[in-house]
């Protein structure tokens, strides 16, 4: 017997193989916490309710639409995507009423509250995929650099699929001091990146922690999680609240929408502005992400059922990550929230804004977007109060 173990070689060789971006599974200490958790049955982390994350329907109906030219086309921008040209110069300013919120694209939000600096699920990348050379890539630059946000005090991550959890942004922010904010698990990714324990809150459901004055607490949220080749479910995905002396925030990271929604806003609100996903949704996948109409219901549910406070959308224009037009969501949002008598902010990326003030409600989109069907709206002829196919509201006839 030589002492060589072929196999133990052969499973450190894979090992090496593994894209850093894949970052690292609970172990340890980390994985009995997983375990003990009250949201953890069976081997995964559970849902608020049945929930279906992978495809349904036809796997040949679903690439057919994915890869037909026609459609790839409608789900980019015809011309190039405007940005706010003023954002460091805006940022240097500190926001008047104590709150203020600058979307840079998809899901990243930088908000100013009380204080405090949070930057919600920043994604600078290239490419929302563990691969430089392929997934989808932006379909517009980031609206300043990472550096030029100034310093941030708290980075909070709402779960760990590729376009939330960035490896090339969390190591450029490894090295600024700040602190980390994430949900159950997902603390094992950032530590295999570089992110030392002790800037890390790791949070379940409905645990806080504080950071410069402000609460942050980590809220249900319907949806799933995964990075490798194996999807074990070990690390769970949230909303989030921040809360201050002054001010409340709400981010739905991705999430179907569900009940509790109401039970976050009786907790925890009413809100100065939610930050609610309305991009990315699909028939094919009707449970893990909201559609404009569900949004603007979400909104409504945090806020006790009244319109008060302002949505700000996110998750959409950035990345193509599903069937729809590029520019769908934004109007399909306006339309919904014109109806519900609801304060909407449609900012460009890069365009800060606070709720107290004048909030942007150009729609800016229009200039650089092919023509959208709006589907959801009821012809003028009909009489009828028809309603969206999901989420319940009646979304406005031709205006």
């Amino acid at each position: 017997m030589s002492g060589v173990d072929p196999l133990g070689r052969l499973r450190a060789r894979v090992r090496s193989l593994r894209p850093a971006a894949f970052g690292a599974d609970a172990t340890g200490e980390r994985l009995a916490r997983v375990r003990r958790s009250p949201n953890f049955a069976d081997g995964s982390f559970r849902n608020p309710g049945a929930t279906r994350h992978r495809p349904s329907g036809s796997a040949v109906e679903f690439a057919k639409t994915y890869f037909r030219k026609e459609e790839r086309l409608r789900r980019a921008p015809a011309r190039p995507v405007p940005l706010h040209p003023d954002t460091t110069a805006d940022l240097a300013r500190p926001p008047s009423s104590g709150l203020r919120l600058t979307w840079a694209g998809h899901s990243s939000v930088l908000a100013e509250i009380d204080g405090a600096r949070i930057l919600f699920d920043p994604v600078w990348g290239e490419r929302c995929s563990p691969f430089s050379f392929a997934g989808p890539r932006r379909l517009h630059p980031v609206p300043l650099p990472l550096a030029a946000l100034g310093p941030v005090d708290a980075v909070v991550i709402s779960h760990d699929h590729y376009d939330h959890l960035d490896l090339p942004t969390v190591r450029a922010l490894a090295g600024t001091g700040t602190l980390f904010a994430v949900p159950l698990g997902v603390g094992a990714h950032l530590e295999h990146w570089g992110v030392a324990p002790s800037r890390l809150r790791e949070l379940d459901w409905n645990e806080s922690a504080d950071v410069k004055g402000i609460r942050l607490t980590a809220t249900p949220a319907r949806h799933f999680c995964g990075r490798g080749l194996r999807n074990q479910q070990h690390t769970l995905w949230a909303s989030w609240v921040a809360e201050g002396p002054a001010h409340r925030i709400y981010h739905s990271g991705d999430t179907g929408w569900f009940p509790g929604f109401r039970d976050i806003g009786a907790a925890h609100g009413p809100f100065d502005a939610t930050m609610i996903q309305i991009g990315a949704y699909s028939d094919f996948w009707p449970d893990i992400h909201m559609t404009p109409a569900e949004g603007v219901r979400a909104h409504l549910d945090l806020q006790g059922g009244r319109p008060s406070g302002v949505l700000l959308p996110i998750h959409w224009a950035t990345f193509n990550l599903a069937f729809h037009a590029w520019a769908e969501p934004g109007e399909w949002t306006k339309d919904a929230a014109e109806e519900a008598g609801q304060a909407v902010a449609l900012p460009r990326p890069g365009q800060p804004f606070e709720p107290a003030g004048e909030v942007p409600v150009e729609p800016w989109w229009r200039a650089v977007s092919g023509p959208i069907a709006r589907p959801w709206r009821r012809p003028r002829d009909t009489g009828g109060a028809a309603e969206t196919s999901r989420g319940g509201l009646d979304l406005a006839g031709e205006r």
